[in-house]
């Protein structure tokens, strides 16, 4: 009898010993991924409310199709040397569940 109660805490400890041996060795945030980039083609740009209306291909990260539609620009100074017609490429992210465009430049 007193083998069993013996042994039973032994074993648990040695499985608490296990786990924490296996456990993941950092506790930081995941490496960062390298953000999407995305080609289109620009149909109007309005600096002055910070929008560009794009008609873009499928945006995997968020989920979108292709289509044309308006983006909002992180900075409106992004937008000076763009001019419709022209082609970019593009990095967006959701913020508050709306499409923001990070990074855009035009291509050749």
């Amino acid at each position: 009898m007193r083998k069993l109660l013996f042994g039973r805490p032994m074993l648990v400890l040695a499985a608490l010993c296990a786990a924490v041996t296996l456990a993941p060795a950092h506790a930081g945030p995941p490496p960062a991924t390298q953000a999407e980039v995305v080609s289109a083609r620009v149909v109007q740009v309005d600096a002055g409310r910070g929008i560009v209306t794009l008609r873009h291909e499928r945006i995997k990260s968020i989920d979108m199709g292709a289509m044309t539609m308006p983006f909002t620009v992180k900075d409106p100074a992004m937008l000076k040397p763009l001019k419709a017609g022209d082609k970019v490429r593009f990095s967006v992210e959701l913020q508050d569940d709306e499409p923001v465009i990070t990074r855009i430049r035009a291509t050749r």
